[in-house]
């Protein structure tokens, strides 16, 4: 219910902003040409959002023949969590990382990075799985692709600000209809920060929550712990092509290791916060690394 909630503000959120920046750009024709994007977009990301995320990170589907043990495993943890067994694919990126997309546990996806298969054993691949799981179990999928959406469609509005500002929308004047170069000034700036507001609001909590159901699902938060800290430092080391809008939607921040403006991105929770809370599950104990986790996908 409460994420079902969340869908509809955001939705909601997308609308008004699109007409807010329709007519700002355009006036009432412009409001009116926002408005049917708006809905288009709506209809467009509830429908098609995972697949379009899918596609925009090259992610190949693998089936239980291409990849035995990742599929058994999320097979086997699937039927713990109680919901039914999600496609899955993989990333040709060298960056260890991981998330799940879907409309609901019936349509869902979880996508892995072949770094990740590289880098981890099998019990912290099987503790990241198990959070990508809590994420469908909890129905956070639809929220996080939809936010990822919304944050694109923000900066599409401040592309088309900045356009109207540059041939001169702002020069006409507003009882004829025209842009306001003040109006279109103020959207570039803030639309960002809010596309950034909508992200965080939306993740932190969605993490803590997500780690915590994961661990129960894999029976020991142990894995998860090592899992986060090994993909923390990977994320530093190795960069990664993955949009900001998208950020969010990963296990751990694969902005990381970008610096700078990129680290207004960081929509996570810190490492070691999910980490001392996971520890906390456990008793304070951890477990050794173990072999990297062999995969048969290419």
């Amino acid at each position: 219910m409460w994420n079902t909630l969340k869908v509809g503000v955001l939705l909601t959120v997308m609308t008004a902003l699109f007409i807010g920046g329709g007519t700002l750009i355009g006036g009432q024709q412009g409001a009116i040409i926002a408005f049917v994007l708006a809905l288009a977009m709506n209809v467009g990301s509830y429908w098609f959002s995972d697949k379009i995320v899918l596609k925009m990170y090259g992610a190949q589907p693998v089936s239980e023949r291409e990849a035995p043990q990742l599929y058994e495993m999320t097979a086997r943890l699937s039927e713990r969590a109680g919901i039914p067994m999600p496609a899955l694919y993989v990333i040709d990126d060298p960056q260890p990382n991981a998330f799940a997309t879907g409309r609901s546990p019936k349509h869902a996806a979880v996508a892995v990075n072949q770094g990740l298969l590289r880098l981890l054993d099998q019990r912290e691949v099987e503790g990241v799985v198990a959070h990508e799981l809590a994420h469908i179990k909890h129905r956070d999928t639809l929220t996080m692709t939809i936010v990822a959406t919304l944050a694109g469609a923000v900066m599409m509005l401040v592309q088309i600000a900045q356009f109207a500002a540059i041939f001169g929308g702002g020069n006409r004047d507003d009882e004829e209809g025209g842009t306001n170069m003040f109006a279109l000034i103020a959207m570039m700036l803030v639309a960002p920060i809010a596309a950034t507001l909508i992200q965080l609001a939306v993740s932190r909590a969605r993490e803590y929550e997500a780690d915590a159901t994961g661990a129960r699902i894999a029976g020991t938060p142990a894995g998860l712990m090592n899992a986060l800290n090994k993909l923390e430092r990977g994320a530093e080391m190795i960069p990664s092509h993955a949009n900001p809008q998208t950020a969010h939607m990963f296990i751990v921040n694969p902005l990381a290791g970008a610096g700078g403006l990129m680290n207004l991105f960081r929509t996570h929770p810190a490492t070691e916060d999910r980490v001392a809370r996971l520890r906390a599950m456990s008793g304070g104990s951890a477990v050794g690394a173990g072999q990297p986790f062999m995969s048969s996908t290419h």
